[in-house]
């Protein structure tokens, strides 16, 4: 395959903290490629600088002749006074001030002032020729059905397209976001965290949208599952600095299955080359060191020349490093007393807000123990329910709560944390300890001192996520509720989540979009829409079989899958 654009020896520093240290990379037309690496890794500059939103401190970055590139935020910006068709129309400035000015005109046809004075409406008219050319000639006409397909293709109806950017969910601001990015036609997408707030209906529609697309692909995402539904390699991206010697940038061929079953046998061949370098390397020492005491302290020459010999093989022995096996994880454990046998009971509840029903005579129980995901479109009412389930008044209905359980709530917006306040504050309001203590603490979530001494608002969203798990580990209740808790953490840190609910004795219900972490946690499924709350027992894949859900399965991830290519 062509290569669309190249990055070479790319160095990148922020307040004397390098970031990105001589990164180069090589993305291939056709190729979708999954950049992975822990939070703060560089992934997100590295974008940024290839979209040109940034200036390298060092290093180059080229791309073929005609090459365009598209670039998605983590976080899109909308325009507040606009529709969702006037945003993506305006993703092509030239057209859309055309077509507003065609409206404008149009309009004032209309007006009894101009439509009863010749010549005023003679002069309207001609701008309005005038205009209508310059719009055809820039495809106006097609670049509006184009935009009206775009966004039909990503879940919006045609009722749709007069609502307010204002009133969006996260997740639709990322769909319009992504139609703008479309209609331009880029031939390199870069997604920065695309799937964040899409729900699973969303997500599929993302899917679809990367494998249609003909050009290259560059995604960062920790959703597992999605990358191996679309990535053809993957490209990790380490923290600068961490191994000397070694790119920060590896790719690997094949989807996250086939990177993680490949990185592993990797650093399974490294560890044994290091034992055996290692073990070559002591033999020859004890052997120099032997020779050297039967030498007669230099005085006998052979022994002398056999012993140096071997001190030349020893400097030229291959040194491999010692692989780090894992990359360093929080030390998240969750303990709790189980408490009630009736964990938590909904009966007949029910909640409107306005003219809108988002909750209809639910009823749930959940039992000591059961490990519940909690599924649905994005405004179905999910968090509501646990607001409800957490003490809320419902409009109807009643709420029941064990008499010997503690709910501990993960928050998806992360409103449980004081932003005034640093991560030691939250701690020792938590726990009684000293300030010594509940920096040692933060350290298990990866906190450094000057981290945990900053004041919440300025974490970044993974760092919150983390501030919030360390909290529940302090609290151990043993009814967890939480609310999207993969959405800011990387793949090691969701990860650890998922092994720490595996050994958890209380009992949890989550709203979860990450179809990875449902299949490893939940034992069934709830999904949440039209008011209405439908159970799935037997877990994640038994909801997708039975349910709507239609997606690729993703390749196992405990064995390496046959090659996939791009058709």
């Amino acid at each position: 395959m062509a290569i669309a654009l190249y990055v070479a020896e790319l160095t990148k520093s922020f307040g004397g903290r390098r970031v990105l240290e001589g990164v180069s990379w090589e993305l291939a037309d056709g190729e979708t490629v999954g950049l992975i690496g822990p939070n703060g890794s560089g992934k997100s500059t590295l974008l940024k600088l290839i979209a040109g939103l940034d200036d390298a401190d060092s290093g180059t970055i080229s791309a073929q002749p005609g090459v365009t590139i598209g670039y998605l935020p983590q976080e899109p910006v909308l325009g507040p006074a606009h529709t969702i068709l006037e945003e993506v129309l305006a993703a092509h400035a030239q057209l859309a001030t055309l077509d507003a000015e065609l409206r404008l005109l149009e309009a004032r046809m209309g007006e009894p002032a101009v439509y009863e004075d010749a010549v005023a409406l003679e002069r309207v008219m001609e701008a309005h020729a005038r205009a209508t050319e310059q719009f055809e000639r820039h495809d106006g006409r097609g670049y509006r059905g184009r935009v009206e397909r775009t966004l039909r293709r990503l879940g919006f109806d045609a009722a749709d397209f007069d609502r307010s950017t204002v009133g969006l969910s996260g997740g639709e601001k990322k769909l319009v976001a992504l139609a703008r990015l479309l209609v331009t036609e880029p031939s390199v997408l870069l997604l920065d965290e695309p799937d964040n707030h899409l729900d699973l209906a969303g997500k599929g529609l993302l899917e679809r949208v990367i494998a249609d697309h003909r050009g290259a692909v560059a995604i960062i995402s920790h959703d597992r599952y999605l990358l191996d539904v679309v990535a053809d390699a993957i490209a990790e991206v380490e923290m600068a600095g961490r191994h000397p010697g070694r790119p920060q940038l590896s790719v690997f061929p094949g989807n996250y299955s086939e990177f993680m079953f490949e990185k592993r046998l990797a650093l399974e061949q490294q560890e044994k080359l290091h034992l055996v370098q290692q073990r070559e390397a002591e033999r020859l020492q004890h052997s120099i060191q032997r020779l050297k005491d039967f030498s007669s302290n230099g005085q006998n020459e052979k022994m002398v020349r056999r012993w140096k010999s071997m001190e030349k093989r020893l400097d030229k022995l291959p040194r491999t490093e010692r692989p780090m096996m894992e990359p360093r994880r929080m030390g998240l454990t969750l303990t709790a007393e189980r408490g009630s046998k009736r964990v938590l009971e909904l009966i007949d509840v029910s909640r409107s807000f306005g003219e809108r029903e988002v909750l209809r005579n639910v009823n749930l129980l959940l039992l000591a123990g059961e490990r519940v995901g909690l599924v649905g479109p994005n405004g179905a009412g999910k968090s509501v329910l646990v607001t409800i389930a957490l003490g809320q008044p419902p409009d109807s209905g009643s709420v029941k709560l064990g008499p010997s359980i503690e709910a501990g709530y993960y928050a998806q917006e992360h409103e449980t944390l004081d932003p005034a306040l640093s991560a030691v504050d939250h701690v020792r309001r938590g726990r009684t300890m000293t300030e010594g203590d509940a920096v040692a603490f933060l350290g298990r979530f990866l906190f450094d001192f000057d981290m945990a001494r900053k004041p919440v608002r300025t974490l970044s969203g993974g760092e919150k996520s983390r501030l919030q798990l360390a909290l529940l580990m302090l609290q151990q209740p043993n009814l967890l509720l939480l609310d999207e808790p993969t959405n800011n953490l990387d793949v090691t840190s969701s990860e650890v989540l998922e092994d720490a609910i595996d050994e958890y004795p209380g009992t949890m219900l989550a709203i979860s979009h990450d179809r990875y972490f449902l299949e490893r946690v939940a034992g069934r499924v709830l999904e949440l829409a039209d008011a209405r709350l439908t159970e799935y027992p037997g877990g994640y894949a038994e909801y997708r079989a039975r349910d709507r859900v239609t997606e690729p399965e993703p390749s196992p991830p405990a064995r390496a899958p046959a090659r996939r290519r791009r058709a």
